[in-house]
């Protein structure tokens, strides 16, 4: 093989090589929005909107259905806080308004900000889980030893198909003291 040939060769082998390199960073860039996307289709993982509605949303109570909503409570391995709620499940009647409260405690000696992101399962019942008051919204900072209260008021859709009786409303708690404070000393330009 001659030098001409081998150079063309290598030029090939290196534009294929780099093609993949800028695939596979595509491809990893895309990841998370293309898996937000399979789980809405397949109902998984259902993120409800972390927004706040009105009570007025509610609507007329449904009494003829009775849906049960079970709360579960996880903590980061990150963050040195316990954290559970105050009852593991509910019944409520769809457009009725209910609070369940949390209770999370910092178990270091230095003030901790955390942040709960919630998750309802199953996924496809998530936008049904209307939330008019949550500590989710908001970041949640707790003194060393400090335990505090924290309400979910809220209610179901009433437009919540009949096919679904129970529901669950996780939330795990980050640890995003390192992001807060970088927000703080971050000049803003």
């Amino acid at each position: 093989m001659n030098t001409s040939k081998r150079e063309a060769t290598n030029h090939r082998l290196v534009a294929k090589l780099a093609l993949m390199v800028v695939a596979m960073f595509g491809f990893g860039y895309a990841m998370v929005p293309l898996y937000d996307v399979i789980c809405e289709i397949a109902g998984l993982n259902g993120k409800p909107e972390n927004v706040a509605v009105s009570v007025s949303e509610a609507g007329a109570i449904d009494t003829s259905r009775t849906i049960t909503v079970q709360f579960l409570a996880s903590v980061n391995s990150q963050l040195s806080w316990e954290f559970k709620p105050e009852v593991q499940e509910i019944r409520v009647h769809p457009g009725e308004v209910a609070k369940v409260t949390y209770y999370a405690s910092n178990l270091n000696d230095y003030s901790v900000i955390g942040q709960a992101i919630p998750s309802v399962s199953p996924g496809l019942a998530a936008k049904h889980l209307r939330k008019t008051e949550c500590f989710c919204f908001t970041e949640q900072t707790l003194q060393a030893g400090e335990t505090r209260e924290m309400p979910v008021v809220f209610f179901v859709d009433p437009k919540l198909p009949q096919n679904y009786s129970e529901m669950t409303l996780s939330y795990t708690f980050f640890d995003v003291s390192d992001r807060a404070s970088a927000q703080i000393t971050t000049p803003s330009g």
